[in-house]
């Protein structure tokens, strides 16, 4: 099984440094680095192991070896199909289809994006567990980033806070809004007559939701939103608040009579990739039950 590495080439602006600070310099945590030290991870220089005392000279090559991980207990890996749109050692972009859970729930145990990762790991010899920094809702389709190690999940998470994760999506709502851009700025916590159900409460967590109409229909709307918060079910809530459900959504007041699912697709995904330093920007289509409705 494949070990996850990180390397580097030592410059002049580096010489003397001691890989303790050089470490903590590229965002290496305090755990990590107890993990390699005690859960079978290995720092070399030159291909001799060191410890993180050591003072780097300019032309050294380090490297940093993690421990295997485990995958999580409940997280079987399947043979689940995976639409990849990006792949490199450290991340994935993948296209969920509406129906596929995220993670295996009580309901759902098996099939799901996360036992299909496992899955796919598994095939490839690489010892890791599903990482997904971006959740969609089982009945939501469209793009989803992942992380292949613990330690990508920690950059890619501390950009998520500083919104340098972002999502933009797609969606059918009921009627037709008078305003062709607008902003719902309303808190949302959990229903207190539901584990599941989400609603606006001024007791609930602050959350940001922007759209924009795209076209408008004899009885829908095509809008786009982008998200300044990512409460679950945030969309769903906000736009059935306003008087305009997600079509399909009947969780949330939105009618099945055109699509049997809530009305909602992410296709638009960006992101700052952790290692390379560069701006990634993804797309998916319309999924079919969408584009069907505006012909």
């Amino acid at each position: 099984m494949s070990r996850f590495m990180l390397q580097w080439e030592i410059t002049q602006k580096d010489e003397g440094r001691l890989i303790r600070d050089f470490l903590k310099l590229h965002e290496i945590s305090k755990a990590a680095l107890t993990d390699i030290k005690f859960k079978g991870g290995e720092i070399s220089v030159n291909h001799q192991e060191v410890t993180v005392r050591y003072s780097l000279k300019s032309g050294d090559c380090l490297r940093i070896y993690f421990p295997p991980e485990e995958p999580s207990e409940g997280v079987k890996g399947e043979k689940v199909p995976l639409s990849i749109v990006y792949e490199d050692d450290y991340v994935m972009v993948v296209q969920k289809p509406a129906g596929m859970s995220t993670i295996p729930s009580r309901e759902h145990p098996s099939g799901s994006l996360a036992n299909g990762l496992v899955g796919y790991y598994e095939k490839q010899g690489l010892k890791a567990t599903a990482h997904i920094v971006t959740r969609l809702d089982r009945d939501t389709s469209g793009l989803v980033l992942i992380a292949k190690h613990r330690h990508i999940h920690h950059l890619l998470g501390k950009q998520q806070k500083m919104h340098g994760v972002r999502r933009t999506y797609e969606a059918l709502v009921h009627g037709s809004l008078k305003e062709k851009e607008g902003t719902v700025e309303e808190p949302i916590a959990r229903k207190s007559t539901s584990i599941i159900e989400r609603e606006v409460n001024r007791n609930g967590q602050y959350a940001c939701t922007h759209y924009r109409v795209l076209h408008t229909y004899p009885s829908f709307t095509h809008i786009e939103l982008s998200l300044e918060t990512g409460r679950t079910h945030q969309i769903r809530v906000h736009m059935s608040y306003v008087g305009h459900p997600l079509l399909g959504d009947d969780l949330y007041g939105g009618d099945e009579n055109l699509i049997k699912r809530q009305a909602l697709h992410c296709c638009r995904l960006s992101f700052q990739h952790p290692i390379a330093k560069k701006e990634l920007m993804f797309e998916a289509e319309l999924p079919i039950d969408m584009a069907n409705l505006m012909k």
